[in-house]
Parts: structure tokens; C-alpha cells; sequence
């Protein structure tokens, strides 16, 4: 590497630094009364070992860190109904995440956006049930049917769903998203089950699974399997797509949840790459071509918080360090694979949304969409403001977001130029130094045997539980301000709420009803299905799942087929894996 930056000319800054440390700061820092500035200024002495072409380079050549490709899609831009999914010309993408009550509530959901313009496929949130693999009428479901997201018991929900999906909007022309994870294969099956009804052959199947287990155990819990076993059927999915769907996405890392539930930037990046590692080798340990493999992977965001500078070096380390995994410790050979691809753009975090003065959340997530577009990426203005008041977001509180995102992408034009931060002595001291903190916290988890071994001895949830104390703390002391929340919070700040003119998008009435409905629904199909063909191919299924070499997905696509239960599959699969507790880890 060679600096930028002449040696002598590095020691006059020093020498002029230190002459204005002790003269001008010196006096604005006497005149206030106080020793050590509230601001930092940066210098090349902060960045002395830059070099544009080893740490940034060009737009879409290695190291990316000013951008993944080139340049951007002509005509591309924010997606209406897109959430923080950025498209453009030529571009399919799924749409905004919903889903809630019964699969017919979500169906009628998805036929109002699709009269309301929003065509982009579905991108599917599912209930707690579902997320960890129980049936509508198992006890441990009560209370929590339809909740969280739409229920799903079998092959005749997903049907459902996706009845608004047909002709121009056929599953041969839109991209899905489904965000699930422990019980992945039994909704991939499934997809793939509709699309032979429909004749359609799977190589034109395009989308994205989450299949992201090992988030799981770390940040949100819904976890069925013991993490080795999870591991087997990410694997059977990730082999099953590539060799069947190969415009289908089998898995999107996601370092979005872990943030959210309290790890910090570094955290959050180390623990994103080295569970992309796992997979990878996972992967690779089956067979698979990394540079065939590699292409399919994808990223969901990191999330971020209100320091939004810090969050765009560290998005810009994010590009650089996974270049090197893929190249360097995989040995990938085609420059392209070395990209890290994103689902989506730059977001300052859901958790920093807060009920008290919500308007407020507004005013973050704009600043957020600004973010974002000075980081390389289709401005997006998300969450929507409305976001900590309950599921679902108004229709008001989407028309804000989208129309924020259009003024910063088309009045602000804060796109037409690729990472603009660039060689900022600041921008370019703390890519680094997030980059160096990240490889020593990635080297640290290689030591416990990779992610799993991080896991299992409970490293990495406990790293995440002690991060979101210290920050809790923090908060209450007063270190950190939240405007609304423990400060501002005066007699004379007031409440400022929008009207509402359009109807919640969520009908409460219908969220109510819905597991009696799902329930009943379930009991009709257990009783007009072929029980028997059920029954024999969940005996082949469990009989498979002892030997590690056989791939689960054929048999679990055939139950899907006979309209076995999410619950019934993932039982079958306990009876061989177990079932993990994560209890004994913190």
C-alpha cells in the first residue's frame, strides 16, 4: 500500500495542528469554561495510510466501497409500494412486507395494492406459529394466530395468498419474499407446489427466501432445530435451488434483526459476515462451485441507528470486507461475485422509532433516506412513521415515506453522484477503523469454530444482550437523547398527529377472528385429505432425516403436495433433530 499522503507534508500538518490546539482551541476552550472540545476534527494525519485504489477504487470494481456496481439502473429510483426495496427499468422486485389474520384477509390485502398500483409481488410476513413451525390449533399457537403476519398451516393457505398473482402478475413475472427462516423448506415447497399447478417451470421462479437460521439463535428466537441440524436443511435448501431454481435467491443474511435487538455497528457487521461464512462453507462443504454458489447469496440491510455517518462508513466496510471473504478466504475467481448484494437500501432502524411524538419518526427516517443516498444506495424513507404504534402501517403513514424518498431521489438528486463522501479524511479514518474492529471481532468468533461455535457456548447472544444494556443504561442516564423520550418532554411540547382519511390497512376485527377461522379451516382439510398418502410420506420423511447425505427438500415438497401441516413437518423433523432451547446459553 502506498499512502497518498508525503511524509513531510503529513509532519507540517502535525506541527500546524498542534500550533492550533494550543492556540485558537485553546481560547474558544477558556472561553467556555471547559477542557476538551464536544467536536472532532479529521486531518490527513487521521487517514495517513489512505490510497484511493487499495481502500476505495472505482464504483463496481473491487474493493466496492464506493458502490457494488458501476453505476446505477437508468431510470431506476424509489419503488412505489417498495418498501426499502429500490427498482428501476428492466428490475423485478417484491413489494412491501405485510401480511396479517387469515390467508383470505392478506389475499384481499394484496388486491387493494395491486388497484392502488402497487405491483410488485408479495412480500410475505407469517405469524409466530408459523415462524416456528406449529399449527393453527396447537395450544402453544393460542393467542397468536394471525398476529404477528398471515397464517399458514398448509399448501391451501399459500394458494390462497396467491390468488391475486395471476396472468401479468403471474409467478413467472413477479419476485416474492418470504421472511422465514426455521420452517423455510416447508413454504419453499410450497411455492414450488403452486407453480406446477400452474404449469409454470421453476427455473422461472424468481425471489427470495430469508432461510437465515443462525440470526435465529442470536436475535429473535424463532429457532425449532438444534443450530447443527438447522444448518443440514439451510444446506438441502441452498443445494435444492441452485440445482432447480437458479433465479431464486435461497437465503438473505440478515444483520437487520441483530441490531435491532441491541448489537452495536461493529457487532452487527462482524456477526452479519461470519454467519455469511458459515453458509458459504456450508455450501461449499456440499459440493457446490463458490463461484456458482456466491451469485445467489443475498444480504438484507444491517439496519443502522441515528449516526448516520458512522452507519455509511460502516455500510462501506461492509462492501469491502465481503469482497475480500469471497475472494480471499473462498477463492472465488470472478471479480462480479465479490459483490455483496443487497435486498434493499439504508435504514437508521426500526428501534429508533418511538411511540412518544411518532411525527418525529418521520424527521428520522428522512434523515435515514439521506443517508442512504450519500452511502451508495435508492434512497428509502422507512420505517413508515406510524411504524411502533402497532402492525401494519397506515396508508397516510406510506404516502409520507414514499413521497420523502421521491424528493430526495428526484428534487434532491442526491443520486447522481456514487459514494460523494469519499475521501473525507473522517469518512475514510472510520471506514477503517470499523473495518479493523470487525476483522478482530470475526477473528475471535474463527477461534470458537465459526458461528455455530459462538452459538452453542453463547458468545454472541450474550455479546448482543450485554450491548443493548449498556445502551438501555445509557439512555437512562442521560448519555443518550432521544427527543421525545428523556428530553424535550416539557409541559409546553406538544402531540402533532396527521389525520388519518383512509382505513387501517389491518382490520382489527378481522385480526380478531382470524384463529377461529384458520382453526376450522385446518380441521376441514385434515378431514378431506388423503390421510394415508400423508402419513406414508412423513414416515419416508423421518426415515430420511437420519442419514445427513440425503436432501429433505423432494420429500418435503411431496408432503406439501398432500397437504401435510407446517406443524406435522416440523414434528416429524424433532422426533430426529431434537428441538433447541436457547435458555442454557445466556
Amino acid at each position: 500500500m502506498t499512502s497518498m499522503f508525503d511524509e513531510k507534508h503529513l509532519q507540517e500538518i502535525e506541527l500546524k495542528r498542534k500550533e492550533w490546539a494550543a492556540g485558537s482551541l485553546k481560547q474558544s476552550l477558556d472561553r467556555f469554561g471547559v477542557t476538551k472540545s464536544p467536536n472532532k476534527f479529521y486531518t490527513p494525519l487521521d487517514a495517513r495510510e489512505f490510497d484511493f485504489l487499495e481502500k476505495v477504487g472505482f464504483p463496481g470494481q473491487f474493493p466496492f466501497t464506493a458502490g457494488a456496481y458501476p453505476c446505477s439502473v437508468p431510470g431506476s429510483g424509489p419503488v412505489t409500494g417498495g418498501y426499502h426495496i429500490g427498482g428501476g427499468s428492466g428490475l423485478v422486485r417484491a413489494g412491501r412486507y405485510l401480511g396479517y389474520g387469515t390467508p383470505e384477509d392478506t389475499r384481499d390485502y394484496y388486491h387493494s395494492e395491486i388497484i392502488r398500483g402497487r405491483t410488485g409481488g408479495p412480500n410475505i410476513a407469517f405469524d409466530l406459529p408459523t415462524q416456528i413451525g406449529l399449527d393453527s390449533d396447537d395450544p402453544q399457537a393460542r393467542g397468536e394466530v394471525g398476529k404477528t403476519g398471515v397464517a399458514f398451516d398448509t399448501l391451501a393457505d399459500l394458494e390462497v395468498i396467491y390468488e391475486p398473482f395471476q396472468g401479468e402478475n403471474g409467478l413467472d413475472k413477479i419476485a416474492s419474499n418470504w421472511t422465514i427462516n426455521a420452517p423455510a423448506n416447508v413454504i419453499l415447497a410450497a411455492y414450488i407446489a403452486i407453480a406446477e399447478q400452474r404449469g409454470i417451470p421453476l427455473h422461472k421462479l424468481r425471489g427470495t427466501l430469508q432461510n437465515d437460521i443462525l440470526k435465529e439463535y442470536v436475535a429473535r428466537g424463532t429457532y425449532i432445530f438444534p443450530p447443527r441440524h438447522s444448518l443440514r436443511m439451510t444446506r438441502d435448501i441452498i443445494v435444492y435451488c441452485t440445482e432447480h431454481l437458479p433465479s431464486l435467491n435461497p437465503i438473505s443474511i440478515s444483520g437487520y434483526h441483530m441490531r435491532e435487538a441491541g448489537a452495536n455497528r461493529v457487532q452487527t457487521l462482524a456477526f452479519t459476515l461470519t454467519n455469511a461464512i458459515t453458509y458459504l462453507q456450508v455450501g461449499v462443504q456440499a459440493g457446490l462451485d463458490v463461484d456458482k454458489l456466491v451469485t445467489r447469496f443475498t444480504f438484507n440491510t444491517l439496519s443502522g441507528s441515528m449516526e448516520v455517518m458512522k452507519e455509511i462508513c460502516a455500510r462501506r466496510a461492509s462492501r469491502r470486507m465481503w469482497a475480500k471473504i469471497v475472494r480471499d478466504r473462498f477463492g472465488s475467481q470472478n471479480q462480479r461475485n465479490w459483490v455483496l448484494r443487497e435486498a434493499g437500501g439504508f435504514m437508521t432502524g426500526c428501534w429508533t422509532a418511538t411511540t412518544q411524538r411518532p411525527l418525529n419518526n418521520l424527521t428520522r427516517a428522512v434523515i435515514g433516506g439521506v443517508a442512504g443516498a450519500l452511502a451508495g444506495y435508492i434512497p428509502s424513507v422507512e420505517p413508515p412513521y406510524d411504524e411502533p404504534l402497532g402492525l401494519g402501517w397506515s396508508i397516510e403513514a406510506q404516502q409520507l415515506a414514499e413521497d420523502a424518498a421521491r424528493v430526495i431521489h428526484y428534487e434532491a438528486k442526491l443520486g447522481e453522484v456514487t459514494d460523494p463522501l469519499a475521501g473525507s479524511y473522517y469518512i475514510e479514518a472510520i471506514t477503517d477503523q470499523i473495518e479493523e474492529e470487525a476483522w478482530s471481532l470475526i477473528k475471535e468468533i474463527d477461534d470458537m469454530g465459526g458461528s455455530v461455535g459462538a452459538i452453542e457456548s453463547g458468545f454472541m447472544q450474550r455479546s448482543v444482550a450485554l450491548s443493548a444494556y449498556e445502551y438501555q443504561k445509557r439512555l437512562e442516564a442521560g448519555e443518550e437523547t432521544v427527543v421525545g423520550v428523556n428530553a424535550f418532554t416539557g409541559e409546553h411540547e406538544i402531540e402533532v398527529l396527521p389525520n388519518r382519511m383512509v382505513p387501517y390497512p389491518y382490520d382489527p376485527m378481522k385480526r380478531s377472528e382470524a384463529e377461529e377461522k384458520q382453526i376450522q379451516k385446518l380441521l376441514n382439510i385434515r378431514n378431506q385429505r388423503d390421510n394415508h398418502k400423508v402419513q406414508t410420506i412423513l414416515a419416508q420423511l423421518q426415515e430420511a432425516a437420519h442419514d445427513d447425505a440425503i436432501n429433505l427438500m423432494p420429500l418435503t415438497i411431496e408432503a406439501v403436495k398432500a397437504y401435510a401441516t407446517i406443524g406435522e413437518i416440523s414434528r416429524i423433523l424433532k422426533d430426529v433433530f431434537g428441538e433447541y432451547s436457547g435458555y442454557s446459553t445466556l
